[in-house]
């Protein structure tokens, strides 16, 4: 996408990261549920210790989107195993959404893999983002119906993979 830069993110841009993450599921109604989530959601300073951050940055330097990158075993990972790429937290500005941003924030994830020799990334998404399913299977993800799960009686999450 031309008219956004993916990125690490610069100390100064954290807490907007964390900003338009929290703004994002909001918005969709993903943290109506809330068990500590939208903390999580913001502290990017954070995730940046433990895992990777990438931002989508515009052409006047705001922030516009975000996702986590994470390896198997550490503390983020949720369905990730040996070999494997996981991303969690991606997350798009209402008002940068339509733009291709969570499309170049994916093929940056595929970017990172690649780097790193893996020929999978897997994800865990909940049940009822809808609008995110549909992009992960129009950019070639399928179900990995056996790592669905349940991090609490009432949410459910649901995997996806997509092999290189």
């Amino acid at each position: 996408m031309g008219d956004v830069e993916i990125r690490p993110p610069r100390p100064e841009e954290y807490a907007a990261a964390g900003e338009v993450t929290v703004r994002a599921y909001a918005a969709d109604g993903h943290l109506a549920d809330d068990v500590g989530y939208e903390a999580m959601l913001r502290d990017v300073a954070r995730r940046v210790e433990k895992a990777e951050v990438l931002v989508a940055v515009d052409a006047a330097r705001v922030v516009v989107g975000t996702v986590t990158v994470v390896h198997p075993g550490s503390e983020y990972a949720e369905v990730s195993r040996p070999g494997e790429l996981e991303f969690r937290m991606l997350a798009v500005a209402p008002s940068a959404r339509g733009r291709g941003v969570g499309e170049a924030l994916i093929k940056a994830v595929f970017d990172r893999a690649r780097a790193l020799g893996l020929r999978r990334v897997v994800l865990s998404s909940v049940d009822r983002m809808h609008s995110a399913h549909r992009l992960y299977e129009r950019l070639g993800f399928t179900r990995l119906v056996e790592r669905d799960w349940r991090p609490f009686p009432h949410i459910s999450l649901i995997a996806y993979q997509i092999d290189f």
